[in-house]
C-alpha cells in the first residue's frame, strides 16, 4: 500500500473518528447522513467510479456539505480498519473541521 507524504494526518484523523463511531461509510449510510443533516464532511476516494464521484459531489453541493476527493478506496478503508470504501461521511463537527484543515495543509 502506497502512503502519500503529508496525507497521513488525514488518515490518522479518519481512524480516530471511525474508532469513536463518528464516521459512516458506504453508499447508503453516507447518503442517509447527508440527507438527514448529520454529515459534516464527505470524503470520496479518488479512484471511485465517475458515477459515484458525480452523485456524491452533487448531493453535497445540494445539501451544502463540504466534500473532498482523497486517497484510494484501499487506503481509506484501511485507515478505518475495514475493507475498501469509496465514500464516507464524518458525523462529528470537530473531527470534520480538523480533517478539512489537514486536507488544506496537504495541498
Amino acid at each position: 500500500m502506497k502512503q502519500i507524504p503529508g496525507k497521513d494526518k488525514v488518515l490518522s484523523m479518519l481512524g480516530l473518528a471511525a474508532r469513536s463511531r463518528n464516521v459512516v461509510s458506504g453508499g447508503f449510510a453516507t447518503e442517509t447522513a447527508v440527507k438527514s443533516g448529520k454529515a459534516h464532511l464527505v470524503i470520496i476516494a479518488e479512484d471511485a467510479s465517475d458515477n459515484t464521484r458525480k452523485k456524491y459531489n452533487n448531493m453535497c453541493d445540494y445539501y451544502e456539505v463540504p466534500c473532498a476527493f482523497y486517497g484510494t478506496k484501499e487506503v481509506i478503508g484501511h485507515s478505518m480498519g475495514r475493507e475498501e470504501r469509496s465514500v464516507l461521511a464524518v458525523t462529528d463537527e470537530g473531527f470534520a473541521n480538523s480533517i478539512q484543515k489537514h486536507l488544506a495543509d496537504s495541498k
